[in-house]
């Protein structure tokens, strides 16, 4: 595979770059390029440290393209990032380089309630898109559980999926046309605000979750639909894995219901919230996984209709018991567990984990529960387990029950390496939102032959031919 040289940052380099922007657009603090060169990524699991040689903030596409003209020029690594709220590495710069933060450019440029659309810049916050749709009138179903953190931007470049994929798809079904900026400097639009396009390749849908190694998104249109006046929660208690799994199905085939979420939570997962939050969560003595299962619709007794016959399923299958959220405030109270669960397991387990984002169908996550949870018993470790059910994504951390001990990545290393064959038979794969990145780029060879690994490369040099942007992502190179 060939062979890429990059230049360093010099001093001269960064002069120019300042006469590029402005002086306070680009800065070479210490401080602040170890903060920009990592994410939610424990810093101890890299190899080695990874840190960016200058930080660049344009305001506006201009500047974004003259950053990547002259990086491109110069043969100089550009590694793009939103908030740093992700958990693949994708925006930790693996070969130094340009951090190019796009935090300045966070407007929301037009509220289009006719063509029912959203125009926005890649750091805005994704809950402040969904509160200006909301103040219209209009739903933007793009709902990851970082949405109160997360930049629409990376939710683009990783292609975010959350709470609504069961009914509304991931990011990308919200995404209809975006302004990027190309590794040479070029700037073009992708798509639109209509909703049909084949005229030519589908860019948008390539373009969302590619990492930020194909260009640089710098505004984005996205796709409303109309605010349902009504939404009810249900937390639902079950005995086991297998009960609460064995549900979901039957709630959209036998009860002709499409939920908008149904989240899964194990019990080590709501315990660890419980002490967190400091407030008690009902059977979490007994309980072996809950289902949060959130419904929308327009007529409340249509929804009372759904919720009941959803919670005869429901208790037909074991479930300890309904609780029903139909109110604002009960419905935040319930979120709140589902969406402090990663924070509630870094606050009482050790730094030094492995976070998987395994995917498989949904009929499959009972057997891949309890193969999880075999490996990790033989392992030493300790699986916490939530996520999207209704997708089959789930979401499994796993910690060291007895103490951190020395080999520590060398374990969870022979831990992963039993567990993705797993998977794979499964028909499941390595990521379903989180993306690759750097973190789990030696381990896509398994789901990913080499015939597409070498398409994946040569897409990527066709778009970038120098092979600038966010380099050493999502399938090794040698």
């Amino acid at each position: 595979m060939t062979d890429f040289a990059y230049s360093p940052v010099t001093p001269e380099v960064v002069e120019e770059l300042r006469a590029l922007l402005s002086p306070g657009q680009v800065t070479i603090d210490e401080e602040k390029r170890a903060a920009y060169s990592r994410d939610e990524v424990t810093a101890c699991s890299w190899d080695r440290p990874y840190l960016a040689e200058v930080l660049v903030f344009p305001e506006f596409t201009a500047q974004v393209a003259a950053v990547l003209r002259f990086a491109d020029e110069r043969r100089i690594p550009v590694t793009p990032r939103g908030a740093g709220t992700g958990l693949s590495g994708g925006a930790v710069p693996a070969f130094g380089g340009i951090v190019l933060s796009l935090e300045r450019m966070n407007a929301i440029l037009e509220m289009d309630v006719d063509n029912l659309c959203i125009t926005v810049e890649p750091g805005v916050v994704t809950s402040e898109i969904t509160r200006a749709a909301a103040a219209a009138g209009l739903l933007y179903a793009g709902d990851p559980c970082s949405g109160d953190a997360s930049f629409i931007g990376g939710n683009i470049a990783e292609n975010a999926g959350g709470n609504k994929v069961i009914k509304y798809g991931s990011t990308g079904a919200s995404v209809l046309a975006l302004e990027v900026v190309l590794a040479d400097g070029s700037v073009t639009w992708f798509g639109g605000k209509r909703r049909k396009d084949v005229t030519g390749y589908d860019f948008v849908k390539l373009l969302v979750g590619s990492e930020g190694t194909l260009g640089v998104v710098t505004k984005a249109i996205l796709k409303l639909v109309p605010l349902p006046e009504r939404i009810v929660d249900l937390l639902v208690p079950f005995p086991d894995a297998a009960s609460a799994v064995a549900v979901v199905p039957r709630i959209m085939r036998e009860g002709s219901i499409l939920p908008s979420s149904v989240e899964f939570m194990d019990a080590l997962s709501v315990q660890l919230a419980e002490r967190f939050l400091n407030r008690p969560v009902p059977h979490s003595d007994r309980a072996g996984a809950y289902l949060l299962i959130q419904i929308e619709g327009n007529d409340r007794n249509a929804l009372a209709d759904d919720y009941e016959r959803i919670g005869r399923f429901c208790l037909e299958h074991g479930a300890l018991e309904v609780f029903v959220a139909d109110n604002r405030t009960m419905r935040d109270r319930l979120w709140k567990i589902r969406k402090n669960l990663t924070e509630a397991a870094w606050a009482f387990f050790p730094p030094e984990y492995a976070d998987e984002d395994i995917v498989v169908p949904t009929s499959a996550i009972p057997e891949f529960l309890d193969r999880l949870g075999e490996i990790c018993a033989r392992h030493g470790t300790v699986p916490q387990t939530m996520g999207h059910v209704g997708d089959g994504n789930l979401h499994a951390t796993i910690f060291f029950s007895g103490g951190t001990p020395p080999d520590w990545k060398r374990r969870l290393a022979a831990l992963q390496q039993e567990l993705y064959p797993i998977v794979k038979a499964l028909g499941g794969t390595l990521t379903g939102e989180h993306g690759v990145g750097l973190k789990r780029r030696e381990d896509v060879s398994l789901f990913l032959d080499e015939a597409q690994m070498a398409l994946i490369r040569r897409v990527k040099l066709a778009f970038d031919p120098h092979n600038i942007l966010n380099p050493g992502k999502i399938v090794p190179w040698t």
